[in-house]
């Protein structure tokens, strides 16, 4: 560590396991800012960075209250960061200081805004975005006449998914992130899958075109900081994670970037946020799918883009630096590789398998795309880095093990 860079204060980073995490450790890490991070196992790839100064296991069977202070305590950290919307919502009912250490995490009341999806929807439509034709079934409702008048196809979502899986876990159902309905028989035997929770998904009209996220970085009611990016690829296919994801110029969507930030202005978010809509070149539209309060999948590409949200989290909130950050680059890709991997076995191998009946499949285009884009310039690995080539040899051993393990890929 260059000289002087040990006086910035010690940064906690909750989720290390992930790209994500790993992102956040070298942004904060190759600035000189001490990072202990923490994971759920000791191979968390952030632990095999350069950039992560300590790490630890987080304790199994234990609330984050419970050993978070201790930790604080016996580490001296002034600044802590997390992942997960487990710990987002964990931390948002905390003080926002714990002995000295600023907690960098969303506070309860615009926190949950954004993990309530009916209410993010509302709140956009006031001041002007298009939010798709919605609906949050409730007892009370006439589901075959509501059936009779959506406009189909549907999609199908949990609007807070963190506090749904406890009911669904008890009652045997499973998670299902997005579930496709193209006629009302399919919908109305969807409700009356969960007639028994009393609880439903909320119905969203079907949205054409490509995932485009908007992130922004706010602080005192302004964005300092502006990024986006379009989804080429997403595992599962029909949508999900992205897998490969490409910047878009700042040039594009300006408008539509004014109403991101006035949105989250009006819920008086502050730090980073992605707001991701569903963008139709064909008809210029965009529709709102929801905010993503925390850091999002494709951190990785605006981190090598040099749009660093969580550099700008510590420096704006700790440093008080408010320094303008410099331009980030243009013309970039990311690639998550294990998962972009599955995702094109799937299209090749097994397609039945894709849930999105509307979905158009490229498997060999997909293939070509996946085998040249190995000596593409402008393309970057979530989680390979020349320079800190640590977290990917202890994901390639990570995998390597459960394929012992298991005797077949995961």
């Amino acid at each position: 560590m260059a000289a002087g860079m040990s006086a910035l204060p010690l940064t906690l980073v909750l989720g290390i396991d992930t790209p994500i995490g790993l992102s956040v450790v070298r942004e904060l890490g190759m600035r000189g800012v001490p990072v202990h991070g923490v994971g759920k196992t000791a191979a968390a790839i952030g632990a095999a960075s350069r950039y992560c100064t300590t790490a630890s296991v987080r304790p199994t069977g234990q609330s984050l209250e419970a050993w978070l202070p201790g930790l604080i305590a016996q580490s001296g950290a002034e600044a802590l960061l997390a992942i997960s919307e487990d710990d987002l919502i964990a931390l948002a009912a905390m003080p926002p200081v714990i002995d000295g250490c600023q907690l960098l995490t969303p506070r309860d009341i615009p926190l949950g805004i954004v993990l309530d999806k009916t209410e993010t929807l509302r709140r956009a439509k006031a001041i002007g975005i298009a939010i798709p034709e919605t609906w949050l079934p409730n007892a009370t409702d006439d589901f075959a006449a509501r059936a009779a008048q959506m406009t189909y196809p549907l999609v199908a979502k949990w609007p807070d998914p963190p506090h749904i899986i406890a009911a669904l876990t008890a009652a045997g159902l499973p998670l299902n992130k997005a579930e496709f309905l193209p006629n009302a028989p399919a919908l109305l035997a969807m409700l009356d899958r969960y007639a028994a929770l009393g609880i439903w998904p909320l119905i969203q009209q079907y949205c054409p075109g490509h995932g485009l996220g908007q992130m922004l970085h706010m602080h005192n009611g302004a964005a300092t900081l502006r990024f986006q990016h379009r989804r080429l690829h997403e595992w599962p296919p029909e949508g999900g994670v992205s897998t490969v994801c490409r910047i878009e110029s700042q040039r594009l969507h300006a408008d539509q970037m004014k109403l991101s930030e006035a949105l989250l202005v009006a819920i008086n978010w502050q730090g980073a946020a992605m707001v991701e809509y569903r963008y139709d070149p064909q008809t210029g539209r965009y529709w709102l799918m929801e905010i993503n309060g925390r850091f999002w999948g494709s951190l990785p590409l605006a981190t090598h883009a040099g749009a660093h949200f969580a550099w700008e989290t510590y420096r704006r909130a700790v440093l008080g630096d408010e320094t303008p950050p410099l331009p980030a680059r243009d013309a970039l890709q990311a690639r998550y590789m294990i998962p972009e991997t599955r995702r094109l076995a799937r299209l090749l191998f097994a397609r039945k398998a894709i849930a999105d009946p509307f979905f158009i499949a490229h498997p060999w285009r997909d293939l070509a795309h996946y085998i040249v884009s190995f000596s593409n310039p402008r393309v970057r690995y979530y989680v390979w880095s020349l320079s800190d080539p640590g977290p990917f040899l202890a994901d390639m051993k990570a995998v390597i093990a459960k394929v012992l393990r298991r005797g077949t890929p995961d």
